[in-house]
């Protein structure tokens, strides 16, 4: 099939779907309202809480849901076929993710800019609370320790990266400086100065293929683990800095950096149109585990995540300006998001089809996808699951005229940049987090801002270094999926008591729910069979762990629903 079509028709569908179930969701179930009072304005302190134009937070939210997740995940999944991964991108993003996220956007809009797992306890009960607030706590340190590691990586993959993605730091201070001081984004002086700082920016790319920095051993260090150190100090910075200082206007600055990259593909995709040379489903791969349901947690960000409802919940309901732009900033970023994916499916399945060099062998159509997917074995390791993104993706672009090295950077620094964005944001929630369990715990002092973020960083790179290698968290890698799905459906739990709770159609969030609930058990049983014939009892013991929690939240959330049903009769 010609990837012109699929891409023409997936940008079709979402706009289709944003502009029918999206505006249905938002006016029809949770009534969307100028009227109510949001807590940027509420609680404005223009630290965390800071009132923010709908098109700076979009640039936020949607850098820091995205990271390297819509990348990584459906470059493995196409392994089992493109269709299935196709099939689950699209109706995934419109009837679960975006659903998902704008809904934990608004409820958090509605209580003060509290997390998930905070509302967890006001709708659910105590217990529940602090039970989802700890699954949260895990999956961010998985998130923060293991995000220190794959910018490491990228860096040393795509050392052309290096330079662009540290000197976007001072690029976007400046920004958002000035943005701040002329007080509208959409006045002709910050425009002015947007563009400036973009050309800029992609000057800086051209700089960083000139100038490729690699980090030198020092005194016999591996250079992992001075950039995971150098990156969780960054993190610790970013995320106690005032968040229109960095983070807006760094997101808001990689936003249109997505824009290009995006317009470079959809452009890549016209000129070459390249046929889909992957198989079209793909079911009996060796030494993969099972399609069923793996394909559902493999692929997560392109679809559905339970981090994005932490993004939702923890840092863009402290800036949204009012209800009305909380669809396009909630709504929005996930279809988005899924578009993306979109493209990188065309990318691993036609784009790497017009050819790459391998062993001195240069290989085109289906010859180049099965040398690339050859087994489950040859996707090990992120330079396997990058490279077909990234080789792909820079044959297409590659015939719209720029060269092909060129196009290797610019996408190298968008999956480095976009990672970044991810761990700031992270580490900034998770200081929420910690503020919040110890809150529950009656320990005040640990909540401030410091010590919140000390913790949550102290704890990372704790998980990083356990192993001396910098790289400890990976272990802890194969739960991400499965525990990121189970946040999803927790999060699709409360979304569907407070919709029953105010009478309204609760089952547009139910049936995702139990669909995600579904298939995290089926996956942890799966993986549990996994660890213990493998004798990994350390994840073996964290997955038993995390059902049990599961279960005990679902037992607990079913007594409430029941209590509620028959209150509304």
């Amino acid at each position: 099939m010609n990837s012109l079509l699929i891409a023409v028709g997936a940008a079709i569908f979402y706009v289709i779907a944003y502009h029918t179930y999206g505006k249905y969701i938002a006016r029809k179930i949770f009534e969307v309202s100028l009227k109510n009072v949001c807590p940027s304005t509420e609680l404005r302190d223009d630290v965390d809480f800071v009132p923010t134009p709908k098109k700076v937070l979009f640039g936020h939210h949607f850098a820091s849901i995205a990271g390297t997740g819509p990348i990584v995940g459906p470059a493995i999944a196409v392994i089992w076929g493109w269709v299935p991964a196709l099939l689950w991108v699209l109706l995934g993003s419109v009837f679960m993710g975006a659903v998902h996220d704008f809904g934990a956007l608004i409820i958090s809009l509605r209580n003060q800019g509290k997390s998930i797992g905070d509302i967890a306890g006001d709708l659910i009960s105590p217990r529940v609370k602090t039970l989802f607030l700890l699954i949260i706590f895990f999956l961010n340190l998985i998130v923060i320790a293991i995000f220190g590691v794959v910018i490491a990586a990228c860096f040393s993959l795509f050392p052309d990266s290096v330079f662009p993605i540290w000197v976007q730091i001072p690029i976007a201070i400046i920004l958002g400086k000035i943005i701040m001081k002329n007080g509208d984004e959409n006045s002709r002086f910050a425009k002015i100065a947007v563009l400036i700082s973009v050309i800029i920016m992609y000057g800086t790319i051209f700089v960083g293929t000139k100038m490729p920095l690699e980090m030198p051993e020092d005194m016999g260090i591996d250079p992992v683990k001075i950039w995971v150190i150098l990156l969780l100090i960054y993190a610790y910075i970013a995320s106690i800095l005032p968040v229109q200082t960095l983070l807006q206007p760094r997101d808001f600055l990689n936003s249109y950096q997505l824009i290009i990259s995006l317009v470079l593909l959809a452009v890549g995709v016209v000129v070459a149109h390249p046929t889909m040379v992957a198989p079209e489903v793909n079911t009996n791969v060796s030494g993969a585990l099972s399609f069923m349901p793996m394909i559902f947690v493999t692929i997560a960000c392109g679809a559905i995540s339970g981090f994005h409802s932490l993004v939702a919940s923890g840092t863009s309901s402290k800036q949204c300006l009012n209800e009305h732009d909380a669809m396009f900033i909630g709504y929005g970023s996930m279809l988005t998001e899924g578009m993306l994916a979109v493209f990188v499916i065309i990318a691993c399945c036609a784009g790497l089809g017009l050819g790459f060099e391998k062993n001195g062998e240069f290989l085109t159509g289906a010859n180049a996808f099965n040398a690339q997917y050859a087994d489950w074995t040859a996707l090990k390791g992120l330079a396997a699951k990058l490279n077909a993104f990234i080789t792909g993706s820079s044959n297409m672009i590659a015939k719209t005229g720029i060269p092909f090295q060129w196009a290797t950077t610019i996408m190298g620094v968008f999956i480095a940049a976009f990672a970044a964005t991810t761990l700031d944001s992270a580490t900034r929630i998770q200081r929420y987090i910690v503020g919040e369990l110890a809150m529950t715990a009656k320990m005040p002092f640990l909540a401030k801002k410091h010590p919140a973020t000390l913790i949550a960083v102290g704890s990372a790179l704790g998980l990083a270094f356990v192993d001396g290698t910098g790289k400890g968290a990976a272990a802890l890698w194969p739960l991400f999926g499965s525990l990121n799905q189970l946040l999803s459906g927790l999060a699709l739990l409360v979304l569907t008591i407070y919709l029953a709770s105010r009478k309204k159609n609760y089952w547009l969030c139910a049936v995702p729910m139990v669909f995600m609930f579904v298939m995290t058990f089926w996956a942890m049983e799966i993986k549990i069979t996994d660890f213990y014939s493998k004798n990994n009892y350390l994840l073996l013991a964290i997955s038993v762990i995390i059902i049990i929690f599961q279960i005990w939240m679902m037992i607990e959330s079913c007594f409430v629903f029941r209590k509620i049903i028959k209150s509304k009769k």
